[in-house]
């Protein structure tokens, strides 16, 4: 069955994942557990800092095969752009998401440890302007957090921009994009472009 959503393209799923600061981190127990972590790509695995304590961390002890979540939602697409029947149910959302199985450990390594924030600071600051982490002065609060890298067994990504709509419908909804011509609204109708493959 054809998938229109799917994307296998590493770079287009690393390029996503570079661009999100938050995930969210789905562990077992008796109950389902879910939580947002500020986290980075690197090494084809997820990396993320946590207190050492707490109910996130107990749960990785004792369950240490976990999921983990990233979404941008992109843009609500009206009813209206890709129908003239006035009914609500073409009313969609476009998006990218992507969906990871894996089993979390511990990073003791203090030289990991520092190139993981090293990455995370590149992603979330930039511009620079702190002191590099191979100094001693974060000796000690490297020693009061814990690393955690989610080595991936399982990966999918969906990214959603109009892939199943009829050539005609797909039209309907590139001309209101363009009409409204927001920058969102543009970048979306370019992210449309890219994605279709037609019927």
């Amino acid at each position: 069955m054809k998938q229109p959503f799917n994307i296998t393209d590493p770079a287009l799923i690393a390029a996503m994942l570079d661009a999100i600061p938050y995930g969210v981190l789905a562990l077992g127990g008796e109950r389902p557990y879910a939580v947002p972590v500020n986290f980075v790509w690197l090494d084809g695995a997820i990396w993320f800092h946590s207190s050492p304590k707490g109910k996130k961390m107990r749960l990785i002890a004792a369950h240490p095969q976990v999921s983990f979540n990233v979404v941008r939602d992109e843009l609500i697409i009206p009813s209206f752009f890709s129908s003239r029947e006035g009914l609500a149910c073409p009313a969609s959302s476009f998006s990218r998401s992507v969906t990871i199985d894996g089993t979390a450990a511990i990073v003791s390594s203090r030289e990991e440890i520092a190139r993981a924030f090293t990455a995370m600071m590149e992603k979330l600051q930039p511009q620079g302007g702190y002191t590099a982490f191979d100094s001693a002065a974060y000796d000690a609060k490297f020693a009061a957090i814990a690393m955690v890298r989610i080595e991936v067994e399982s990966l999918s990504a969906k990214f959603k921009f109009g892939q199943n709509l009829s050539p005609e419908r797909f039209a309907m909804v590139l001309d209101h994009l363009e009409q409204r011509g927001s920058e969102l609204d543009l970048l979306t109708a370019q992210s449309m472009r890219q994605f279709y493959a037609g019927e």
